[in-house]
């Protein structure tokens, strides 16, 4: 008990209250501010989620330093993430109109708390979408997705058990902070979350170090691929590609990616020369893996999601809310990949799925492992690699467009127009344009009705 006495002590003293976990004598991590202070005399734009498929962006107050570790950025690019789709088509729980979204972003840091040890004024940063406290336990076993600190939803730790780490512009399922599709964006635990990016690296080749390449890199260590192994990859969006990338960079063997927009697969295949494809919407994905690969692949990586549904059974049962997400993909995987194989799972699923195929997963003697990345693990490995050149982090992108254009932007991403794999948002593009703000009265309700479900929650928990 002494020892466990020493380990609460050694919570710096700064943090003068904290958030009590179940044994407090073991380990105490710190609170922190979801909403930020604002300064309503100075303006700026953000990207706004008011319902399906309608984003909007809009000027509001400017946020300002809240908590003694916080940074306050001036971004210099934002990216819409293939996660940002599940919440632009309503699927994404927890999502309120009028949210700030966006979880990939970096720019110069403006201001900094009186706390923050190693960034300044000035500095260039990129910032991981997990927030991350660095004292709890999960954050001191690099588990920093999983930080006991930064999400307060009783709504999630209903749903899963446990609350995880906060993201930025997420769902207040993943505790309601304020994202980076904005002009400026507070950065908690700024010390944590934010990585200084070297001269020599331009933000484009640097943006991706937010989110999704070590997004990639860590499907490959969920599937544990290493030398000499077949790998199959669903899904040929921007974490396909580089989930593909990273695999043939870890000595795969054969690299398969799979996909059912034909323009994804084309585009993969011009930058990865080396990779295989099938377009699953007019071949049947387990004939085809196992006539390339007769046992079928080593590690398959799902990097897809949830709200792809396509069978008329699953479309039903998510329409009548029987399930929320569909387990077609999944079953895909665990059908075809080979006897005791592996799996890593990256795509992002919210809730619960029918017709799981958990017999085979059993019987064929899979290892499966999933879970959101715990981007701060991974940059001291990947920075290197981006630095040297051996990643090329600039793979996916198709399109540069500046913020006032994000409703356009999530609309060809969405829908698979104009070849849009991957698209950056630049603040200082344009000069100010607003798209349609206001809100509605059927947003107002919503609003109103989230309130209401989520006072109910707190009340039984």
């Amino acid at each position: 008990m002494e020892d466990a006495q020493q380990a609460a002590d050694a919570v710096p003293a700064s943090y003068s209250t904290y958030t009590v976990l179940q044994d407090p004598t073991i380990l105490k991590t710190p609170t922190c501010t979801i909403t930020s202070k604002k300064d309503e005399k100075l303006k700026m734009r953000a990207v706004e989620y008011h319902g399906k498929k309608t984003m909007k962006v809009r000027e509001r107050p400017r946020p300002l330093v809240t908590d003694p570790t916080d940074v306050i950025l001036k971004v210099t690019i934002t990216c819409i993430c293939g996660s940002d789709l599940h919440m632009y088509v309503g699927f994404m729980p927890g999502m309120k109109n009028g949210d700030v979204c966006g979880h990939e972003f970096m720019g110069v840091v403006e201001s900094v708390g009186p706390e923050v040890q190693n960034l300044k004024p000035g500095d260039r940063v990129v910032t991981a979408f997990d927030i991350a406290c660095n004292q709890c336990r999960p954050c001191h076993r690099q588990e920093f997705s999983c930080c006991d600190t930064t999400n307060p939803s009783k709504e999630q730790e209903l749903l899963y058990g446990d609350r995880l780490a906060g993201f930025f512009g997420y769902s207040h399922l993943t505790g309601g902070w304020e994202g980076g599709q904005a002009e400026f964006v507070r950065v908690p635990f700024a010390d944590m979350n934010c990585l200084k990016v070297p001269e020599e690296l331009d933000d484009e080749h640097a943006i991706f170090l937010s989110d999704i390449l070590p997004t990639a890199w860590h499907a490959n260590e969920l599937g544990q691929v290493g030398e000499g192994d077949n790998v199959a990859i669903w899904g040929a969006g921007p974490v396909g590609l580089f989930a593909a990338h990273c695999a043939l960079i870890r000595g795969a063997a054969r690299v398969v990616l799979i996909d059912s927009v034909q323009y994804r697969l084309d585009f993969a295949k011009k930058k990865l020369h080396a990779v295989a494809t099938i377009n699953r919407k007019n071949k049947n994905v387990y004939k085809e893996l196992r006539s390339i690969f007769p046992e079928g692949p080593d590690v398959a990586i799902e990097a897809v999601g949830f709200h792809y549904v396509e069978s008329l059974v699953h479309k039903l049962e998510t329409t009548l809310n029987l399930e929320t997400d569909t387990a077609e993909i999944l079953n895909e995987l665990i059908y075809s990949v080979r006897k005791a194989g592996r799996i890593g799972i990256v795509g992002v699923y919210a809730g619960y799925a029918n017709h799981f195929n958990v017999g085979a997963m059993m019987e064929k003697g899979l290892t499966i492992a999933a879970g959101q990345t715990p981007v701060q693990k991974y940059w001291p490995t990947l920075l290197p690699l981006v630095q040297s050149g051996r990643i090329d982090s600039t793979l996916p992108i198709t399109h540069v467009l500046p913020l006032s254009e994000a409703p356009r932007a999530y609309r060809i991403f969405n829908d698979k127009e104009d070849g849009c794999v991957k698209v950056l948002l630049k603040p200082q593009m344009d000069h100010g344009k607003l798209s349609d703000s206001g809100e509605s009265i059927i947003e107002n309700v919503q609003n109103t009705i989230s309130g209401v479900v989520k006072g109910a929650l707190g009340s039984t928990l």
